[in-house]
């Protein structure tokens, strides 16, 4: 890929995350929100917010890349006939976003044949921009911008673990994951994928989660990975489509927490 192809890409992902936000960012903390469940037996919220924002973001990239598929997590698969894919999570941490808790975010990744190239991680609230892939790896809000590398903290004992444990996952995947936390320096909750952020900019040095699906973890694979951390499954393997995920800024503190995880898998 050609040095201006790369940059044009990074321009729209950004312009789309940020008409996406701006979209979401509209409905936050209003009185009058509209909160409709997913689910039957648990309440997985979805907001007319979601549903606006991936709408808003669908409809600039068919008007921009007409050939590239989309996937969405409100709309499911616009099918394309290009190499690229275009994923959405229009407002990932809706339980964050419907409390007027400022931790969600609006994710966007760009991948390859099936491979994530690109994510960008927006907090319209903040107006974060968090960007990995295609040789950058940038950090900017409000004017200010700086390279976003993560932490080497060189031991388990000294890390800050982030997840949205113990409100998700089942009692075996809490188990496991409480086999990780105990051994930390610092636990934090329920950030969604601004905790992948906080990671790839060096604040954090871990985040664990399950039962995460392609759209929650594309964008930040590509984020983590271009600030020199890792982010795989509990068995080490690629973690593209979601599930049981393990992100460090430390390949040893991976590779420490990724055999407490994977033992009891």
């Amino acid at each position: 890929m050609k040095e201006q192809e790369k940059l044009n890409f990074i321009s729209l992902a950004k312009k789309i995350a940020l008409l996406g936000g701006e979209e979401a960012l509209s409905y936050f903390r209003h009185p009058n929100l509209r909160v409709d469940t997913k689910g039957s037996d648990i309440f997985d919220p979805v907001t007319e917010a979601d549903i606006a924002s991936e709408d808003k973001m669908r409809s600039y990239i068919q008007q921009i890349r007409p050939d590239d598929t989309i996937l969405g997590e409100e709309r499911g698969v616009s099918e394309g006939s290009s190499d690229f894919t275009w994923v959405l999570d229009p407002i990932d941490g809706t339980r964050a976003f419907i409390s007027g808790i400022p931790v969600w975010t609006v994710l966007v990744s760009l991948s390859q044949n099936s491979v994530p190239i690109l994510g960008v991680i927006y907090q319209p609230f903040t107006k974060e921009f968090f960007v990995g892939g295609l040789g950058v790896s940038d950090y900017t809000c409000k004017g200010f911008s700086t390279e976003s590398i993560a932490r080497k903290c060189g031991s388990l004992s000294k890390a800050f673990l982030s997840s949205t444990f113990p409100e998700i996952g089942t009692e075996f995947e809490r188990k496991a994951f409480e086999g990780v936390a105990s051994k930390v320096k610092l636990c934090r909750y329920g950030m969604d994928a601004y905790a992948y952020a906080l990671l790839a900019t060096g604040h954090l040095d871990i985040v664990v989660e399950a039962g995460l699906k392609s759209y929650d973890v594309q964008a930040p694979i590509a984020v983590i990975e271009a600030a020199g951390g890792i982010m795989t499954d509990w068995k080490g393997g690629p973690a593209t489509n979601g599930g049981r995920v393990l992100a460090c800024g430390d390949e040893l503190v991976h590779k420490i927490a990724l055999e407490m995880l994977s033992i009891n898998i």
